[in-house]
């Protein structure tokens, strides 16, 4: 990671909760004294205390350490507020139903921005029975694939994993508007409205 605790957040966080130095120094097992060093810039805690002082604090270790702290404001868990994570590690693929502070494989990841499809990125609709047989027009090698598909509605998430060498298609059941979301590993995340 390129950042470490601050004292300024260290302070904004301790005051935010309510509590005092001596408070936040004896539930983490320092002295105050310390606790006003890093608050003040003449020294940083410990790693083996960034865990405990993260809890102490109300918050994770992430936003701890990057200094911001995430609300999530959906509350009504519209899934249409959704952030799509991909790790380039290890090609992990997390979902939220709002902000987070998410990490895999040590990297701190970004919510991937969806742009609208593109002719390179077509996708096809077929009814087939009660689902949609979707297709992208789309090459599936080992270096440039489609890794998921995702059809989310206001209540609903139908996502699906594809594999490179694979075929760049799925069927999944339409209930509602929403939008199809598609993540090519060389352009990002794209979508449609459905």
């Amino acid at each position: 990671m390129n950042t470490y605790i601050t004292g300024a957040t260290v302070k904004k966080l301790r005051e935010a909760k309510g509590i005092t130095q001596q408070q936040l120094a004896d539930i983490i097992g320092v002295t105050a004294k310390a606790v006003s060093k890093w608050e003040t810039a003449k020294g940083l805690p410990d790693i083996s205390l960034i865990e405990s002082l993260s809890q102490a604090l109300g918050v994770s270790v992430m936003e701890l350490m990057s200094g911001e702290t995430v609300t999530n404001r959906n509350a009504s868990s519209n899934l249409l507020r959704s952030e799509f994570y991909v790790c380039p590690v290890c090609g992990n693929v997390i979902h939220t139903t709002g902000e987070a502070v998410i990490s895999c494989c040590g990297i701190a990841l970004p919510p991937l921005e969806a742009e609208e499809t593109d002719e390179k990125h077509s996708i096809s609709i077929e009814s087939v029975e009660d689902e949609k047989f979707i297709t992208v027009n789309h090459e599936m090698t080992k270096s440039h694939y489609i890794s998921f598909m995702a059809y989310v509605t206001t209540d609903k998430l139908q996502l699906v994993k594809l594999y490179p060498e694979g075929n760049a298609e799925t069927r999944i059941q339409f209930r509602g508007r929403g939008y199809l979301y598609i993540f090519c590993n060389k352009h990002g995340l794209m979508r449609e409205r459905i």
